[in-house]
């Protein structure tokens, strides 16, 4: 890889990454401790929050699988950046409606307990796929500059 689509690559690799911990690990759990938050309210921002961040997310893919195609990056870099993109579209495609659909019954005024749904937990797997994922990544494209 040349240097400078290097440094793009880990660039957007960390800003993307940064995003993902902030907003998956710190704020979607948090909002819901917060006084005065009950579970619709913490949905209806959530789903905002979510959609904002997964556009954003999307962009940096596009960008960062662009800068790491530049100039024949080892194998590695590009399957990294690959699992990072594929992780990305299987919560997009997959486990996004099913999340959007269960948070519609609630905002609905449907009792959150009734319906248990493991989404959540596929969303949040799928999440420490993507953070090792763009860890690694980060830390490839980094070292082809070495």
């Amino acid at each position: 890889m040349n240097p400078t689509s290097a440094a793009v690559a880990g660039a957007v690799t960390f800003l993307w990454l940064g995003m993902v911990l902030a907003i998956s690990f710190l704020e979607a759990p948090l909002k819901f401790r917060a006084p005065g938050v009950t579970v619709p309210v913490g949905l209806g921002i959530g789903r905002i929050v979510f959609r904002a961040l997964n556009l954003a997310e999307a962009v940096l893919a596009v960008l960062a699988l662009a800068a790491v195609s530049v100039g024949g990056p080892p194998a590695a870099v590009l399957a990294l950046g690959a699992v990072a993109a594929v992780t990305l579209a299987g919560q997009l495609l997959f486990v996004r409606p099913r999340l959007n659909r269960r948070s519609d019954a609630v905002l609905a005024g449907e009792d959150p307990a009734l319906r248990r749904s493991r989404a959540h937990l596929y969303y949040v797997a799928l999440e420490l796929v993507k953070v090792a994922a763009l860890l690694a990544l980060g830390c490839a494209v980094l070292a082809t500059t070495a």
